[in-house]
């Protein structure tokens, strides 16, 4: 007798099948009996027995291998969300993640950034490189539009950066919190064979990175409170939120609002100054 999640896994391939258009994969729509696409033509994308997916979807298949559910799972177009239930149901768990490094952000996502007027805020990937940001955050963090793609890096501007190493009030608190999330977050979004280059690079460029590092301290961002010096206008407070983009697991925003009104009128003249730099610059 098959069990309720061998019944679940079996129902939900099925709906799945039957959202789908024959005719955009090149199968005949003719004299079929109910719509989707066929079991044997989705055995057959998924390079498996027609017989054993009949089983599968009638919940007595037995448990499908992970490699073998990721093909079933490419052979029915699932989405990214659509193939983590697929895992849920048939292990319970979610799959491994992989991680992909993004290109780039949407025009909406550009256009949410550049609605927090007096809120520094950027969107990150998973391995802390900086994709996009509005005019408060270039005006008082860094300009990363001013930067090589390849520098627009969260941990490199901090240990490798003497400008952005001053405007922190107490460089080492802050240095030891970024490397510890830094690894947390890499781990956590399955990129850490990818930032393996980034850390041998940093520990031969900074004997602070490398003894962090070495630490293996691990800790999640979160929110938190930074404080920042500026040449012109002192010591400036700022609460932090991080937040997920849906949709998006490796991306997230981090946005910054001042603590008090002093904060704010700091914030509102440095980037009143910024914009008004580019404008003469633009002119």
């Amino acid at each position: 007798m098959a069990s309720q999640s061998a019944h679940l896994l079996g129902t939900y391939l099925k709906d799945c099948r039957a959202r789908l258009d024959p005719a955009s994969f090149g199968y005949s729509g003719a004299r079929r009996r109910t719509p989707g696409l066929r079991r044997e033509e989705v055995a057959h994308r998924a390079n498996i027995s027609a017989t054993w997916y009949t089983w599968l979807e009638q919940g007595r298949g037995g448990a499908p291998s992970v490699q073998v559910l990721n093909r079933i799972a490419q052979s029915l177009l699932m989405t990214e969300p659509e193939r983590e239930h697929l895992f849920m149901l048939a292990f319970g768990h979610p799959p491994e993640v992989v991680y992909c490094a993004p290109e780039g952000v949407t025009p909406r996502l550009q256009r949410i950034l550049d609605t927090l007027e007096l809120s520094p805020a950027f969107i990150k990937t998973a391995t802390w490189d900086v994709l996009a940001w509005n005019s408060a955050a270039a005006a008082v963090f860094t300009d990363y539009s001013l930067l090589p793609v390849e520098q627009r890096n969260i941990l490199r501007l901090m240990f490798c950066n003497p400008g952005a190493r001053a405007r922190q009030d107490d460089w080492q608190a802050v240095a030891r919190f970024i490397v510890a999330s830094f690894r947390a977050e890499t781990t956590r979004a399955g990129a850490a064979s990818e930032v393996i280059k980034l850390a041998d690079e940093l520990c031969s460029l900074s004997p602070d990175f490398s003894a962090l590092w070495r630490d293996n301290d691990v800790r999640l961002q979160g929110e938190g409170t930074k404080r920042l010096r500026h040449a012109t206008h002192g010591v400036i407070e700022l609460e932090y939120s991080g937040f997920a983009v849906d949709g998006r697991p490796d991306l997230s925003m981090i946005v910054y609002n001042p603590v008090t009104s002093v904060d704010a009128d700091r914030v509102r003249a440095i980037v009143e100054r910024h914009l008004a730099l580019g404008s003469v610059a633009l002119s």
